[in-house]
């Protein structure tokens, strides 16, 4: 019997993403659709309780409630800065909202430098991504990080978020990121995740490596 995984997102993209990984295992994967405003973003601080609590508000839009023999999927996401001691890391939505790709850029500004390594570790940065997946009345959870540095300016019309002001650090002969200014196999080659295509964004991806390390945990369907 299929098992069904019910995502809470409003993104197309996750959504694709999610099924590509989930259905080779058996899962049929569909969107959770509730009203806008009844998922409330909690104002804690880690991801993991970001997506905690999201996925307890999204107990109720199932339609068999926590009785229900479905699971639950929620991804939730930031970007952690260095220099801004990991600002805006679990307020990154809001800070996107508020003051956007062109604020953090203005917040960086005094942080630059002709020389392309030094520029990257004076303004180097990560993606963190958790995936929490609820089942049988416990919640699993997967991590995923991505390496890399704020671009000097912003660049490309893909992806979403801070996508057009993030590089991701070089990548080895193995897929696991190199520190900033290591040459490695896979290369962005200065690329910010909103300059590249989604097949190349893939290999970088820390949604991807936050869904892989759930799958780890789940068996087959």
């Amino acid at each position: 019997m299929t098992r069904t995984i019910w995502f809470l997102t409003s993104n197309a993209g996750k959504l694709k993403e999610a099924t590509h990984h989930l259905q080779p295992l058996g899962y049929t994967v569909r969107l959770l659709n509730v009203d806008e405003g009844a998922i409330v973003e909690p104002q804690v601080d880690t991801l993991e309780e970001v997506a905690q609590s999201k996925i307890t508000q999204a107990l109720n839009h199932l339609p068999e409630g926590e009785q229900s023999e479905d699971m639950v999927l929620v991804e939730d996401a930031g970007l952690f800065i260095d220099a801004l001691n990991g600002f805006p890391g679990v307020f990154s939505a809001y800070t996107l909202d508020t003051i956007g790709c062109s604020g953090v850029l203005r917040l960086l500004n005094h942080l630059q430098s002709e020389d392309t390594i030094q520029c990257a570790q004076l303004r180097s940065a990560e993606f963190q991504a958790v995936a929490a997946l609820w089942m049988n009345g416990q919640i699993l959870y997967g991590n995923g990080i991505c390496p890399g540095w704020i671009a000097l300016e912003s660049s490309g019309d893909d992806g979403f978020g801070f996508d057009p002001v993030f590089i991701p650090n070089d990548l080895d002969e193995f897929g696991e990121p190199l520190p900033s200014g290591t040459y490695g196999e896979k290369s962005a080659h200065g690329k910010t995740f909103g300059a590249m295509p989604i097949e190349e964004k893939q290999y970088y991806s820390h949604r991807s490596r936050a869904l892989n390390d759930l799958l780890r945990q789940l068996p087959s369907a």
